[in-house]
């Protein structure tokens, strides 16, 4: 049976189709899918409406600008899917602004002719729907095993984890910041992640939407420990991003800075992912959270200490 091409417009879905086993299989990707580093090499499909190189404020007003226009924040390049014709496209309808929607590929193939393509589409709204959403992709390629296997493999790992952390007594408070100006705690599977990591997530909720915070709720809740994992961005941009923060006068005051327990985490390749490599963040919390436990690596590549 031939494979079919296979087109993924957001990152995650890119990195679930080569854990699938079937990156030979990929023609295009998104603009920003960049893991495994071997699909550089593909046509980007969608190019993004926001200029992401401006700082965090100026960034959300920007979307904010374009969603309230009722417009997506992505374009699609019809002409580039037209010419490949592939045979699965893979995007999302979990955040208007992670990546192209169904209605966006919708628009680019409305002028197809012959058989349309398979278009599946991700909606991961808690760590559940991750492993749903992976064996989706593996059923659309025709190899529902392969879905089941790396799904499992990836259950155990992380179900290790969880309970060597359940054996640790304490559970530190920590504020997951998913993005930093407005501040944004970070929702949907991360808080499932702190708890399977040992840990009490102060602002989310298990499934939900990531919500809006305000600063003095963080200094209210003053929790042990702070994350910073921004959406889209990696360590040293979310550090160049600190300043709203930091320069608050009774920032010194937060638990988390006087206990020297303010991180940075990359949130654009690990947490921000709904996809494989969730396995990796969940050990970066347990590396922030119990340093006496556990020692996977990742310091100084997944995260810092600010």
């Amino acid at each position: 049976m031939t494979e079919p091409q296979i087109v993924t417009l957001l990152a995650s879905a890119t990195e679930i189709v080569c854990a699938l086993g079937y990156e030979d299989a990929l023609v295009a990707r998104s603009h920003e899918c960049d893991y495994p580093a071997s699909v550089a090499k593909l046509p980007a499909a969608t190019s993004s409406k926001i200029d992401t190189s401006q700082a965090s404020g100026d960034v959300d007003n920007q979307v904010k600008s374009i969603v309230e226009q009722g417009l997506s924040v992505y374009k699609v390049d019809g002409d580039l899917l037209r010419e490949l014709q592939p045979g699965v496209i893979v995007t999302q309808t979990q955040c208007e602004v992670c990546a192209a929607s169904p209605k966006d590929i919708e628009d680019a193939v409305a002028s197809w002719t012959g058989t349309a393509p398979n278009i599946v589409s991700l909606e991961p709204n808690a760590l559940a729907d991750v492993w749903t959403d992976i064996q989706n992709v593996a059923v659309a390629l025709g190899a529902p095993e392969r879905g089941r296997a790396l799904t499992g493999d990836l259950q155990a790992r992380m179900a290790s984890i969880e309970a060597q952390a359940s054996e640790a007594g304490s559970r530190a408070s920590i504020a997951c910041i998913e993005w930093i100006e407005p501040l944004m705690a970070a929702g949907n599977w991360i808080p499932e992640l702190v708890t399977m990591a040992g840990g009490e997530d102060v602002f989310g909720a298990a499934g939900k939407q990531s919500p809006w915070v305000s600063w003095e709720a963080l200094c209210a809740m003053d929790p042990d420990v702070i994350l910073i994992l921004p959406c889209g961005y990696d360590i040293a941009k979310s550090r160049s991003e600190m300043a709203p923060l930091t320069s608050r006068p009774d920032w010194p005051d937060l638990a988390a800075v006087q206990g020297n327990r303010v991180f940075i985490a990359d949130g654009n390749q690990y947490f921000n992912r709904p996809g494989p490599r969730l396995a990796e963040s969940l050990e970066i919390l347990a590396e922030l959270l119990h340093s006496d436990l556990f020692d996977f690596g990742h310091e100084g590549l997944g995260w810092e200490r600010l």
